[in-house]
């Protein structure tokens, strides 16, 4: 069908849906055609934003490879693909804190980062203990300051008191409570929790 045709058609009411169709897939395949023959090169395919992505990514001092998903969190990476289950699924909307791990040292809401732009050594709370088992300073003090009841949100607040601590932002407890703020506690337990990274800030940085 020409041009001029399909425009009297369209003008007339005379093009059915089966002839629209005919004549879209027809302009559709005599493309390449129609470029190759002005010397110009077909456009290459978009690509699919569903194909895997192979990267490798360093998760507690031991490197991993992935194939995954560019549109995949760190924090769906670490728990569906590597097993690591330490942080937790929250709101999947950045308001908690429960899937807050260290990226190169600082604090990273696992749900709000895709694991293909993450670089930097990934720290969960699996890899917080020493070689010997001894726990890391900020565990401990969560122990001894009964900082936790039913635990779920534990990992993230004790990987971002470690973080809030490394930044220098727990001079007092009203610098805890301020950094701290957006790790959410649903069991209440915030006053101990600021007696633990008061604990523990003195043994990290001795």
């Amino acid at each position: 069908m020409t041009i001029t045709a399909f425009r009297d058609g369209l003008r007339s009411g005379g093009i059915s849906r089966r002839s629209l169709l005919t004549s879209t897939a027809s302009t559709m395949a005599l493309a390449p055609v129609a470029a190759a023959a002005q010397g110009r090169a077909p456009a290459a395919p978009a690509p699919d934003p569903r194909g895997l992505v192979s990267f490798d990514l360093t998760v507690n001092g031991r490197a991993r490879h992935l194939a995954i998903d560019p549109r995949v969190t760190l924090l769906d990476a670490l728990r569906e693909h590597l097993a690591l289950t330490g942080a937790k699924k929250g709101c999947d909307h950045g308001q908690c804190g429960a899937c807050t791990v260290l990226v190169d040292g600082q604090r990273v809401l696992g749900c709000l980062t895709l694991a293909v732009a993450v670089r930097g050594p990934v720290t969960t709370i699996e890899g917080l203990a020493g070689a010997n088992g001894a726990l890391h300073p900020m565990q401990q003090a969560f122990i001894d300051q009964d900082a936790f009841q039913c635990g779920y949100c534990t990992p993230g607040q004790i990987l971002s008191a470690i973080g809030c601590v490394a930044e220098g932002r727990a001079g007092s407890d009203a610098d805890i409570r301020e950094h701290m703020s957006g790790n959410l506690c649903r069991c209440a337990a915030y006053p101990h929790i600021v007696k633990a990274v008061a604990q523990a800030k003195g043994t990290m940085r001795s």
